[in-house]
């Protein structure tokens, strides 16, 4: 008998669509790709799946999802990604179609990392695994 097909969620757009619905993160851009314009210097959270990997008799995804986060300044860089990183943490039991993560591990916090093709830039980045079972 063949496995049923798996059909994997787009992690990229779960974790973006929920963070529009933010309150705290309305003053920011969140999405998988930059604005048009785009310089490092707006409130910008960019938001890349970066790896993980499927454990096929539990159907959990368990991707790596890379944020980077921008601001006009570094103070105001830091504070959009601490407001961030809150917001992540309560992804825990939401359901995005038949998928439903049900846990978020921090692999690694919010770090000052220049952006060397935007001079101007103020760039704060970080890195979470997801845990997502599928149906």
């Amino acid at each position: 008998m063949a496995d049923p097909t798996v059909t994997f969620p787009d992690v990229e757009r779960l974790v973006v669509d929920y963070l529009k619905t933010r309150a705290e993160l309305a003053t920011a851009t969140v999405d998988n790709v930059p604005p048009s314009g785009f310089d490092g210097t707006q409130q910008v959270v960019l938001v890349s799946r970066s790896g993980g990997a499927w454990i096929d008799d539990q159907r959990l995804d368990q991707p790596l999802v890379d944020f980077e986060v921008y601001g006009p300044d570094k103070t105001t860089a830091h504070t959009l990604a601490l407001k961030v990183r809150s917001a992540v943490l309560t992804l825990r039991g939401t359901l995005y179609g038949t998928a439903r993560v049900t846990d978020v591990v921090e692999a690694d916090g919010p770090r000052w990392l220049p952006d060397w093709n935007r001079s101007a830039a103020n760039r704060y980045y970080s890195t979470v695994r997801l845990l997502i079972h599928t149906a």
